[in-house]
């Protein structure tokens, strides 16, 4: 049973702790939508399950109740207490206590390690989490490159709308060139502001991303190299590529791409033959 707006304050009043805006914490008051993201998370018993931002728990809940082995991750020292607590008899809950990220480019050492054990031994990882505002984006990438077979999550609208944009659009750029090639993107549907407490002022939605690498051993220096460019997105593609500091005209030849084109209007598809024209 999803823990009511009530319920979720009277355990952050007995951890001491209250809604912190600096890291993102929106709590899931409905129970509606607990349920769908351990839905669309497809759990169905073995996974490793990541929880990014658990909060006081009651997706935990639904995960450990349909067999998930969860690990999750807690960078709010009270609430981290406060789990410690609630699960720490729970068999197949784990928790790593702090930043999911150790830096812009990287996940903390233990949850890289906790899933390159689970690959090494053939267990399907997951992610479900109402992932906090603030690290969205650049864990989703990270998650990834490091192998994790599917992502569902609530995140801001807007995030949502970048992750699936086509080129040519307004919300077209970096994070959804790297996602489109990680991963096949599902956006499940839009969440108002009322299914969280505190109530944020803008929309949310559910989203699911499926594994579908096809960087590789590519993805970080593909990131760095579609970073550069987009740095001049409303620059012609030839003039982008020279500020990247490639070989504009040995690639533009090689892909036969338009030079007149802007980087916010070529596809995935063909930013990864430019990278790979560039070797």
């Amino acid at each position: 049973m999803a823990q009511s707006k009530h319920q979720i304050q009277a355990l952050l009043a007995q951890a001491a702790a209250r809604p912190r805006q600096r890291l993102g914490q929106n709590f899931m008051i409905d129970a509606n939508l607990v349920r769908l993201v351990a839905d669309a998370a497809m759990i169905h018993g073995g996974e490793l399950v990541i929880e990014v931002g658990p909060g006081t728990g009651t997706l935990t809940e639904e995960l450990l109740a349909r067999g998930g082995e969860v690990l999750a991750v807690e960078i709010d020292r009270n609430l981290a207490a406060l789990l410690h607590g609630r699960f720490a008899s729970a068999g197949h809950f784990r928790l790593i206590e702090g930043d999911a990220l150790a830096g812009k480019h990287a996940l903390h050492p233990q949850l890289t390690g906790a899933i390159a054990a689970a690959r090494s031994r053939g267990q399907s990882v997951h992610l479900a989490a109402n992932l906090p505002y603030n690290i969205a984006s650049p864990l989703l990438v990270e998650l990834l490159i490091a192998g994790v077979d599917l992502l569902a999550f609530t995140v801001q609208r807007e995030v949502a709308n970048r992750l699936r944009a086509a080129a040519g659009s307004a919300d077209y750029g970096a994070l959804s060139v790297m996602v489109q090639l990680l991963s096949t993107v599902q956006l499940l549907r839009t969440i108002p502001p009322q299914a969280f407490w505190p109530r944020p002022k803008i929309e949310s939605a559910l989203v699911r991303l499926t594994g579908r690498d096809r960087l590789g051993r590519r993805a970080a220096g593909f990131d760095v190299f579609i970073h550069r460019i987009f740095a001049s997105r409303r620059k012609m593609l030839r003039k982008a590529l020279l500020l990247a500091k490639v070989d504009a005209e040995k690639l533009l030849i090689a892909t036969e791409i338009s030079p007149e084109i802007r980087p916010e209007d070529v596809s995935p598809d063909d930013y990864l033959r430019l990278f790979d024209a560039a070797g």
